[in-house]
């Protein structure tokens, strides 16, 4: 991290209600979880984490089908994109972003001193990656939904490794689609959160994927015990419950059908593979955000995205829970 960066940088707007009487589809994650999930978590707390994180490793390359040895546990999708950076970013580097997507990118890449360059997230596979040190792809992008065909990715990652440049791969949505990971392509490091399938972002999981000298650098640089030992126990847990990750799949894809029905005509709704829904509006966008709250529902102001002036985004929830909020944004 660049000292002289940091006081350039600011905190990123997020998602989330604090009002639990709040129906909140401001925040994109499940509204589910796993059964079992205390009881993986009993008596984790009282003792150290084995800092190889083996149990936890070998759940996650299972889960993405690569190599345990190529995944560096992290406390949630951020701590592994601030290790990305930290192990390859200079003051004055530059880094390819894509907009809108997700804020946090410029900030950690600011913290470095480095410089963002942004490009349209549907051009950014198109860009030549030469004389930039690193890319950054959103896959499903985030807060559009849509995703990148496989291909290209791996040509663009291949034009990376040409071009010495490193590739990162946000998959934080990715596990709500049936495409494969970029885990084990070389040159790349893969970045996850557990906070989104499996509704726990109040426990940070996460880890980066990378292999041969880039994941050794990566593992050499993250902080000792980085995941909490309760974390490393309940997502090791996680990782395994492929029945709850099929059905989540399943009734995100059908209510996100079914919402996005709804809503196309009175909004410019996005397609989208991702548990949520971009939606374009006429109406002023504080104003929309502040009338739904009165009808005890909190929607995410999207204005706060590179790009975007007229647009909130909708998680995909629970069907009666969803009922509520299609209501609530017809009758305006």
């Amino acid at each position: 991290m660049d000292p002289d960066a940091v006081p350039e940088v600011n905190r990123i707007p997020h998602g989330g209600a604090s009002d639990p009487s709040v129906l909140d589809f401001s925040a994109n994650t499940n509204p589910e979880r796993p059964n079992g999930v205390a009881d993986a978590a009993d008596l984790a707390a009282t003792r150290y984490p084995d800092d190889d994180y083996p149990e936890y490793c070998v759940a996650a390359g299972e889960y993405l089908g690569c190599e345990p040895q190529s995944v560096v546990p992290t406390a949630g999708g951020i701590g592994a994109l601030r290790l990305a950076f930290e192990v390859t970013l200079d003051t004055g580097d530059g880094v390819l972003l894509p907009k809108p997507s997700f804020g946090e990118y410029a900030r950690e890449v600011g913290l470095q001193g480095a410089e963002p360059t942004f490009v349209d997230h549907d051009r950014l596979l198109e860009t030549d990656p030469a004389g930039y040190e690193a890319v950054v792809v959103c896959n499903p992008n985030n807060p559009t939904g849509d995703a990148y065909p496989r291909a290209d990715l791996v040509s663009y990652a291949e034009a990376c490794r040409a071009a010495d440049t490193l590739l990162v791969v946000d998959e934080a949505f990715l596990d709500f689609t049936d495409r494969p990971t970029l885990a084990g392509e070389p040159g790349v490091v893969v970045v996850r959160s557990l906070t989104k399938m499996f509704g726990l972002p109040g426990l940070r999981m996460g880890f980066a994927a990378a292999t041969d000298g880039l994941r050794d650098r990566l593992d050499t640089a993250r902080p000792a015990w980085g995941l909490s030992a309760p974390a490393a126990a309940v997502g090791t847990y996680c990782l395994r419950q492929t029945t709850f990750v099929a059905e989540t799949r399943e009734r995100v894809r059908r209510e996100r059908h079914r919402m996005r029905d709804a809503l196309d005509g009175p909004f410019d709704v996005y397609p989208s593979e991702a548990p949520f829904l971009l939606l374009e509006t006429e109406m002023e966008v504080k104003a929309l955000v502040a009338d739904v709250r009165r009808a005890g529902i909190a929607v995410r102001d999207a204005t706060t995205f590179r790009g975007l002036d007229d647009h909130v985004r909708v998680a995909v929830r629970r069907p009666a829970e969803n009922d509520r909020l299609l209501d609530a944004l017809l009758d305006l």
